[in-house]
């Protein structure tokens, strides 16, 4: 049997290179295609000699074009952490309009099944605790945070109306906060902000009292829920993260255990927008894709502690 073809947007950042692995793994060519604002061809070095493994440096809100079959397209590209998208505002607008729809033209045209990468931003700061995928979200669409969360809302709304009026076979994935290896380390999110401080002793700062809450899911676990959703049939959208949920205090106290560190806390305003609690309903994935993570946040934070530690500048 010939191999599949898969197309990772986004494929050399966080979770693109993973996504990569993972499909390879699979059996999969896969071609990566970044235009490396954000992502760095570090997370796909030791993919280079793979003759399955392709690179292509394209910024995707420009249309694009991929030679021959492609059977799988999956968009990933876009900044992902506050300290990328506030500073790369525009283009994170560009990328989750005209990128998305530049990606659902080429999967129209190749007849390939489309996943496009949402996120729980899209719920903005909730009034349902936790959020279904049937929340419509309770969102600034003019606040500092709205370039990322309307972006990936347009980015919904779009392939909706492709799956609708040019029958293209889509997916919506509704990413919660996700860690692990490949992180930027100055990449803004409390991970890596809490293990970079803690790693080089510095205080860990704090947002706001504390109490907010976040789910934290290992990269494998979503990776493994993202690939079972390309696999299905289903169009809507699916919530994938851990519904275990931590306060931001819970976090740093077990980042400092894990490393050793003996540093301070040290509190800070919070963000504009930032929301209070963030945790998924993954009943649908549960039930429609016997999904549901494995990884404790203990076992990943080490693993990650570790990546984090073997970089260290």
């Amino acid at each position: 049997m010939k191999k599949k073809i898969a197309v990772v947007t986004g494929g050399a950042g966080f979770l693109g290179s993973h996504l990569c692995d993972r499909l390879l793994a699979d059996g999969c060519k896969v071609i990566a295609v970044d235009n490396l604002l954000t992502g760095s061809l570090r997370n796909v070095a030791h993919l280079k000699k793979n003759k399955d493994f392709d690179f292509l440096k394209k910024n995707i809100s420009k249309p694009f074009s991929i030679a021959g079959k492609v059977d799988y397209i999956l968009d990933f590209a876009s900044p992902a952490s506050p300290v990328d998208y506030l500073k790369y505002a525009i283009e994170t607008l560009e990328v989750g309009s005209y990128g998305v729809h530049n990606c659902l033209e080429l999967a129209k045209q190749k007849k390939a099944r489309f996943l496009v990468a949402s996120t729980s931003e899209i719920y903005g700061d909730p009034l349902e605790h936790p959020q279904k995928e049937t929340y419509w979200g309770h969102v600034n669409t003019i606040g500092p945070r709205s370039v990322y969360d309307e972006a990936k809302r347009f980015g919904e709304a779009i392939t909706m109306a492709y799956h609708r009026y040019h029958k293209v076979n889509t997916s919506i994935v509704r990413i919660f906060n996700t860690y692990g290896p490949r992180m930027q380390v100055k990449d803004g999110r409390v991970v890596p902000n809490f293990i970079d401080q803690a790693l080089h002793n510095k205080p860990l700062t704090i947002y706001g009292d504390g109490k907010q809450t976040r789910s934290f899911c290992f990269y494998s676990d979503l990776i493994d829920g993202i690939v079972r959703l390309l696999y299905s049939g289903i169009h809507d959208p699916i919530n994938i993260g851990n519904p275990k949920e931590f306060t931001m205090l819970e976090f740093a106290g077990l980042v400092l255990k894990l490393s050793g560190a003996t540093s301070k806390i040290v509190y800070h305003p919070l963000p504009v927008d930032d929301p209070k609690q963030r945790q998924p309903d993954i009943t649908l994935a549960k039930k429609h894709l016997k999904w549901e993570p494995k990884i404790r946040l203990e076992e990943g934070l080490k693993e990650t502690l570790e990546w984090f530690k073997a970089r260290r500048i």
